[in-house]
C-alpha cells in the first residue's frame, strides 16, 4: 500500500483528536513460541493502519500542530549485527525517509523524551487496557510531569480511548484497501476450488489444509488470515474446529473455513461439499436450506438496512425449513421468538471484515443496531449443525454440519460479493468434483 494512504489516515486522525491533544500507540511485540524460537511477527492492526511500519519495538506519537512535526516514530536504531542475523530494519533514517515520520527517536529513549511531549496537553488518546506495559508507562510519565508542577509543567487531565476513533475509521474501506481485500478473496476462492478438486475419501483433513496453504503461497500470499478449519463429517459441528487431523470418509461432508491475508487484509470464506463428490439426499436438503438462507440474507445487505437484517432474514428461512423437514415443530413466529433454532444454528450470520478477520467497529450505536453504509465489509455466513447425539431428530440428519460464507462489500447500489469466485450451488460443486 502506498505511503500516501497512511498519510491520509494520519491526517484524519489528527483532525479527530484536535489541537492541544496527543495520541500514542505501540507496535506489537515478538512472542516466544518455545525456548529461543519466536512466532512469526504480525503487526498490531491499528498501529499498521496508521503507520505502515511493520517492525516490533516501536511507538507512534501524533501531536496535531507540533511545529517540529506532528508524527513522531520511536523505533529501533539500525544495528548492523542485528541486520546480519535477522534481516534489514528501518532505523531512524528509514522511519523518516521511507515511512513518512516527521521525526524519529530511538525506542530506548522513550522514557526520557515522551514525558516532555505530554506536557501541557489536555487529552491523551491511546489504546486503553490493551497493553498493560503502556498503561503503566503512561501513568508513570504523567506522574513524572506532576512532580515538576512547581516548574510550570502541566500534566494531561484526561485519558481517552484511541480505539473508538481508529476503529470507526477502519470500518469504512478505501479503494486501496478494497484492492487488497479483493485480491485476498480472489486467491482464497481459487484455493477453495482447488480443495474441492483434490478432495477424496482416505485423505486427511490436514492434507486438504496443505492444498489451501500451498495455493495461498504460490499466488503470493504468505499468511493465512486465521487458522484454517478443515472439518470432515461430525467435526463440522464444532464451530471452531482446527485440529484438522481426521481421515475423510466416503459419505461425509467436508466444511472448509479458510482465507488468505493480503498485506494485513483478510479473506474469510466457508464452503461445504461432499467428500465423495455427490451429496446424499439428506445432505442436499439441508445444504439447499442453508444456501436459501444465505440468499435471503444477502438481499438485506444494502445501505440503510440495520446490521441485524441479514441475520433476521436467514433465521426466518432456516426456521421455516427446519419445520418443513421435521427437525423443529411449532409455529414459526414462536419458534423464532423462543430461539428454538439455536439448537441447530447458534451463531450470528456475519461479522465485520478487514485487517482482522473479526474486524473492529461497533455493531450498535446508542443501543440500536448500526445502519449499513457504503464502504463497510461484512461476512454473510448462515449454517446448520446437527450433533451426532441429537436424539430428537431422525438419525439421517445427525452429524451433518454445513456453513456457507462469503465476503460482502456494501455499495451505494446494494452489495458486491468479493468471494464470488468460488461456486456454492449443489450443481456447481458436484460438477467441479466430478470433473476431477
Amino acid at each position: 500500500m502506498k505511503q500516501s494512504e497512511f498519510k491520509k489516515r494520519r491526517k484524519q486522525l489528527m483532525q479527530r483528536i484536535g489541537s492541544g491533544n496527543i495520541a500514542l500507540i505501540s507496535s506489537a511485540s515478538m512472542r516466544t513460541r518455545n525456548r529461543d524460537v519466536s512466532y512469526p511477527f504480525r503487526q498490531d492492526s491499528d498501529f499498521y493502519y496508521l503507520t505502515g511500519f511493520n517492525e516490533p519495538d516501536a511507538m507512534a506519537v501524533f501531536i496535531p500542530g507540533r511545529e517540529q512535526g506532528e508524527y513522531i516514530l520511536f523505533c529501533r536504531e539500525f544495528d548492523e549485527k542485528k541486520a546480519l542475523w535477522e534481516g534489514a530494519h528501518a532505523g531512524l533514517n528509514g522511519a523518516t525517509g521511507d515511512y513518512g515520520a516527521d521525526d524519529a527517536f530511538p525506542i530506548d529513549d522513550l522514557d526520557d523524551i515522551l514525558p516532555g511531549m505530554l506536557e501541557n496537553k489536555s487529552r491523551v488518546y491511546y489504546p486503553m487496557g490493551r497493553n498493560s506495559d503502556l498503561d503503566h508507562s503512561l501513568l508513570d510519565w504523567i506522574n513524572h510531569i506532576k512532580s515538576n508542577a512547581r516548574s510550570g509543567a502541566v500534566a494531561p487531565g484526561e485519558l481517552f480511548s484511541l480505539d473508538r476513533i481508529v476503529h470507526d475509521m477502519r470500518l469504512f474501506k478505501s479503494s486501496e484497501e478494497l484492492k487488497l481485500m479483493r485480491r485476498a478473496a480472489q486467491v482464497s476462492a481459487a484455493a477453495h476450488i482447488k480443495a474441492m478438486q483434490t478432495c477424496k475419501p482416505g485423505l486427511y483433513e490436514y492434507q486438504i489444509e496443505a492444498e489451501l496453504v500451498h495455493h495461498f503461497m504460490q499466488h503470493g500470499l504468505r499468511y493465512t488470515a486465521y487458522p484454517s478449519i478443515v472439518a470432515g463429517g461430525k467435526n463440522a459441528c464444532v464451530l471452531h474446529y482446527t485440529d484438522n487431523a481426521d481421515k475423510l470418509k466416503n459419505g461425509d461432508l467436508l466444511l472448509i473455513d479458510a482465507g488468505a491475508e493480503c498485506d494485513h487484509y483478510a479473506a474469510d470464506i466457508t464452503r461445504t461439499f461432499p467428500v465423495s463428490g455427490r451429496f446424499s439426499e439428506p445432505q442436499k436438503l439441508l445444504y439447499q436450506l442453508v444456501l436459501d438462507a444465505q440468499y435471503a440474507a444477502l438481499e438485506q445487505v444494502k445501505p440503510g438496512q440495520p446490521w441485524l437484517a441479514p441475520h433476521d432474514a436467514a433465521v426466518d428461512v432456516l426456521t421455516r425449513g427446519l419445520v418443513d423437514l421435521g427437525l423443529l415443530k411449532g409455529k414459526i413466529k414462536k419458534l423464532i421468538k423462543d430461539e428454538k433454532y439455536k439448537a441447530f444454528y447458534m451463531h450470528r450470520t456475519g461479522h465485520w471484515l478487514g485487517m482482522d478477520v473479526h474486524d473492529v467497529g461497533d455493531y450498535k450505536i446508542d443501543q440500536e443496531w448500526r445502519i449499513l453504509e457504503s464502504g463497510m465489509v461484512l461476512t454473510v455466513e448462515p449454517g446448520l449443525y446437527i450433533p451426532t447425539n441429537c436424539k430428537q431428530v431422525d438419525e439421517k440428519w445427525r452429524g451433518i454440519g454445513i456453513r456457507i460464507e462469503d465476503d460482502v462489500l456494501v455499495t451505494a447500489q446494494g452489495h458486491e460479493i468479493l468471494s464470488s469466485g468460488v461456486p456454492k450451488t449443489i450443481a456447481e460443486i458436484e460438477a467441479i468434483m466430478q470433473a476431477t
